[in-house]
């Protein structure tokens, strides 16, 4: 199985979920903007991932300005808080796999994660 965190209006998002639907994969999709991950969460991601907090943010959101997150001397921690609190700043799609996680981007990206 897969989880799936999906935004519905994004197109990347879109096409890497129905890229892994064509292939009959086994999905748990979870919209992350109703349902946004816990910092518990955001912390599994990002070691599956194996990224630092900085690389999972949206730069290109509004939030990421307003709430001044180019500041380089920002630590991981407050990061985490800050994308559970704004899951807009979280990078899209993320799929989940049972070792690791990739980050949809380009969609096909998420294939690598079948057997």
């Amino acid at each position: 199985m897969i989880r799936f965190y999906h935004n519905p209006r994004c197109s990347k998002s879109r096409e890497a979920l129905h890229l892994l639907q064509a292939r009959g994969v086994e999905l748990e999709v979870i919209d992350y903007l109703k349902h946004p991950p816990s910092e518990e969460e955001l912390e599994q991601l990002l070691t599956l991932l194996d990224l630092d907090a900085r690389e999972l943010l949206r730069q290109k959101e509004p939030e990421f300005e307003t709430l001044h997150l180019a500041d380089v001397t920002l630590e991981r921690k407050h990061l985490i808080r800050v994308m559970a609190a704004h899951p807009r700043l979280i990078e899209r799609p993320i799929a989940v796999g049972a070792q690791r996680a990739v980050i949809g981007r380009p969609p096909e990206k998420v294939l690598s994660l079948l057997p």
